[in-house]
């Protein structure tokens, strides 16, 4: 079962935080969001099937985010496994956060990811800054 948001990347986009990795519906991002990959998503959390996260509010769940990004002619993609928890409730209305920890708010998608923004790709990142396309997809067993 799997959700797939749609996003793109900023100027300002940095990927230097250590704990979390986010996108964002805004338009917009300043240079201190330097968790988020991309901005301008066409889904929240809140639209997500209601069946998919169900499957997520797990501690066996295991979650898989796969970052792909389309720079021209030039594919990055990168996955990172986390997991379930029984509070995901996926309500958020404005950004989806895949953290490392196990704190749990209305925009969490993962908990106990394998890294946070700081361990993608520095050419994904880069492709990023320029204003690269993403697709995130978000699957659970």
């Amino acid at each position: 079962m799997q959700e797939v948001i749609r996003a793109r990347g900023h100027e300002h986009v940095s990927a230097e935080h250590a704990s979390t990795f986010e996108v964002t519906s805004d338009d917009w991002l300043t240079p201190a969001g330097d968790c988020i990959l991309a901005i301008d998503a066409d889904r929240t959390p809140a639209d997500f099937d209601p069946e998919f996260v169900g499957a997520c509010q797990s501690h066996d769940a295991t979650i898989d985010v796969t970052v792909r990004v389309e720079a021209g002619e030039d594919t990055y993609e990168q996955t990172v496994s986390g997991r379930g928890h029984p509070e995901l409730t996926f309500d958020g209305d404005r950004s989806i956060v895949f953290r490392t920890s196990d704190y749990v708010d209305d925009r969490t998608g993962v908990v106990g990811a394998e890294h946070a923004a700081e361990g993608f790709d520095r050419d994904l990142v880069s492709a990023l800054t320029d204003g690269a396309d993403l697709t995130v997809t978000i699957e659970v067993e």
